[in-house]
């Protein structure tokens, strides 16, 4: 039997030894995993290219690292360095047909993430379970982008890339080091190393890593419009909860305590569907959020309810790297 989540975390991060069922499934796992990526390296399985390069940003481990934050910032980054990008990704729970994502959608249709990509950002984002489907469609469009980022995309190899980030949680790494469900990883440990990036949230950055961190000092009031901002430090000493859903909640709630606040912690699984009734607590406390879990409050929000937006911090040579690397990629591609 498998476990529940906060017993599965217990062994991948805890120190918990898997019992001999979970390392069952991991040998079957990997036995179809290694099959798989053998399969498109002997051209067996086609991997498909599009007509602009291809960014990948994803992790080899199970639940959130950072990805989302990471996205923006690059997003923000090549637009700064006069590309024109657009946002491809699966959406939790895609659907099989590709579609266009409006910062007005709905996240139970189009998934938490790329809905909070597109109110950020305000590039052209696409979501389907074949992301190449979701490729197609942005580039179909009058004014096509010259590059795209795929969102959590690392494991999907029919889409062909040109540039992989693999994003690691900086204080848990790879867990335990065993693939799910008997650990964490999606792939073993090596997959890491074949990426062109790799980017650590957090904690230490080791040799040929690049360091990133998220930064956040004020809340957005998410039931008023206009938004009311109030600076993050100004929810110290008083009764405030702290509502996560993603896929590491200590992180979040890591960034509150930093700025000096002891929150009432309410972790909920990642992409949890959030109702009203989830954030009643019986007071008329503060309730902050992250700004994934946000996008899934709005037709429900109170004035008790603030969202704590973060910005990805990362060296400008890794963006000016990626960046060379993509306009290089453009030129091969324009010599066809």
């Amino acid at each position: 039997m498998i476990p529940d989540e906060r017993e599965l975390l217990e062994v991948w991060y805890g120190g918990r030894q898997p019992g001999w069922f979970l390392r069952a499934l991991a040998i079957v796992y990997a036995a179809v995993s290694a099959l798989r990526r053998g399969a498109y390296r002997a051209r067996l399985l086609r991997q498909v290219r599009v007509s602009v390069p291809v960014v990948v940003v994803g992790n080899i481990t199970a639940g959130g690292t950072g990805k989302t934050p990471l996205t923006i910032a690059l997003v923000e980054a090549l637009r700064a360095r006069g590309l024109q990008p657009g946002v491809i990704s699966r959406g939790y729970g895609g659907g099989g047909t590709a579609r266009r994502v409006a910062p007005s959608d709905d996240p139970e249709r189009v998934g938490d993430e790329p809905c909070l990509i597109a109110q950020a950002t305000g590039v052209p984002v696409a979501v389907a379970r074949d992301r190449i489907a979701a490729a197609r469609l942005l580039l179909a469009e009058p004014d096509p982008p010259d590059v795209l980022i795929a969102d959590d995309g690392l494991q999907h190899y029919r889409l062909g890339r040109d540039v992989e980030i693999c994003v690691i949680d900086g204080e848990r790494r790879f867990g335990n080091g065993r693939l799910i469900p008997a650990g964490p990883l999606r792939e073993p440990v090596g997959r890491a190393g074949t990426c062109d990036f790799r980017v650590v949230n957090g904690g230490s950055a080791g040799t040929a890593e690049t360091a990133m961190t998220l930064a956040g000092a004020e809340a957005v009031a998410i039931a008023p419009a206009p938004a009311i901002r109030r600076e993050l430090r100004g929810f110290a000493g008083q009764r405030v909860h702290a509502v996560a859903g993603i896929g590491n909640p200590a992180r979040f709630f890591a960034l509150l305590r930093a700025a000096g606040i002891e929150p009432i912690e309410h972790a909920f699984p990642d992409h949890h569907a959030f109702t009203a009734d989830d954030l009643r607590f019986g007071d008329d406390a503060p309730v902050l959020m992250t700004q994934k879990d946000a996008v899934k409050c709005t037709g429900f929000a109170d004035p008790r309810m603030w969202t704590v937006p973060v910005r990805a911090l990362l060296p400008e040579v890794f963006f000016d790297a990626v960046a060379a690397r993509v306009r290089g990629r453009i030129t091969q591609i324009g010599k066809w």
